[in-house]
């Protein structure tokens, strides 16, 4: 697992404390989004098809710190957008890393190199770095060429700076795993503390929806990948059973509190992902007023081919925490990649209760997918 112990320890304790206090929804990670404005426009991208009044909005300094208080979580993650537009983002960094949270900020690394004297390293800070595979796969998916070549650059003088340097890497149709492979021995070979890695989400404000992977073909995919990996020595930045969970072998449902998003918008219903089902006010007002029951796998078609990290990794760890001897017996084995998969449960959107006529009585017929 490439997460230090440091943060564990802090992160492990933040979750004790939850279940000690009987708390429970409690957030995991506040994925702060201070802007939709990018820099690139990439084929699978969910987050940049607004108008430019929009794209212009910001979330201020002191919007930020509050949320970030209000929140609590012990990880900031924050996305976009390109972050380091915005013009007052090493003032906010700064501001959560003084607040000892952990804050992850997401890059595509083309302004890095310019913007990275705004930025001490410190234990707190992590630039993760958006790379979707090797040179054509990553240059390929954000739509435009040389990026690879760029972020590669910055990844390495962030690291000769003493920073603490991640990859983000989002897999999209056509993935094999020795496509992926190649990019995970390529990654650690670069020197990062860790990968992130997880399938794409099927927004649907994306401009290109037939890149997005199946969730039965996203299970296949890491099969493969994870035995490769028996070999290799490749540092994960996710729990060992959301790994195991990616393989088919957990059947999960999401968390979307575990991961709340703010943004310019407010506090983001139900999550990350999903953008057009309205918003809170508050933090408070998110956890006590969205119909949590609405979403997930088996409740929402539009949440129907997730496995996200966002909505699932809090749910891994949940299940670490009530069954520690399952979570360490994977650790030590790996995620399978034989054997028959956990099956799927049957969405409930997927009952469908019709109006029909036999022998001119009514009769009501309930169909099952």
């Amino acid at each position: 697992m490439g997460v230090p112990l440091r943060q564990q320890l802090a992160v492990g304790s933040y979750l004790i404390k939850q279940k000690l206090k009987g708390v429970k929804k409690y957030p995991l990670v506040l994925m702060l989004e201070p802007l939709f404005r990018c820099n690139l426009a990439c084929e699978g991208c969910g987050k940049i098809d607004y108008e430019d009044d929009i794209l212009d909005q910001r979330l201020s300094f002191e919007e930020c710190m509050q949320a970030v208080d209000e929140c609590g979580a012990p990880m900031v993650s924050i996305p976009g957008g390109e972050p380091l537009i915005h013009k007052e983002m090493p003032q906010i960094v700064a501001g959560i890393v003084a607040r000892k949270k952990y804050v992850y900020l997401c890059t595509n690394a083309l302004l890095l190199k310019k913007k990275i004297g705004d930025y001490t390293p410190s234990p707190y800070l992590t630039f993760s770095i958006h790379l979707d595979g090797m040179k054509e796969r990553h240059d390929a998916s954000v739509c435009q060429d040389g990026v690879f070549d760029r972020a590669v650059e910055a990844i390495k003088l962030a690291l000769a700076k003493g920073f603490r340097v991640t990859v983000n890497c989002t897999l999209f149709q056509g993935e094999t795993p020795e496509n992926v492979a190649e990019f995970l021995d390529f990654a650690m070979e670069l020197g990062i503390e860790g990968a992130t890695i997880a399938p794409g989400f099927s927004y649907e404000r994306a401009p290109q929806q037939d890149v997005f992977i199946k969730s039965k073909d996203t299970k296949k995919l890491f099969r493969g990948i994870f035995e490769i990996g028996k070999t290799r020595k490749w540092k994960l930045n996710h729990s060992t059973l959301y790994l195991d969970f990616l393989a088919g072998n957990q059947g999960y449902q999401c968390t979307p509190w575990g991961n709340p998003t703010r943004n310019v918008f407010g506090w983001q219903k139900p999550c990350y992902l999903l953008s057009d089902e309205g918003y809170a006010s508050s933090f408070k007002e998110l956890l006590d007023d969205t119909p949590w029951e609405k979403y997930g796998t088996v409740n929402n078609p539009k949440c129907a081919q997730c496995m996200a990290h966002c909505g699932f990794e809090a749910t891994a760890v949940e299940d670490m925490l009530s069954h520690p001897l399952k979570a360490l017996w994977t650790s030590i084995r790996g995620p399978k990649t034989d054997g028959d998969m956990v099956p799927e449960a049957t969405p409930e959107y997927a009952r469908v209760e019709r109006s029909s006529t036999l022998a001119g009585i009514p009769v009501r017929v309930e169909l099952v997918d």
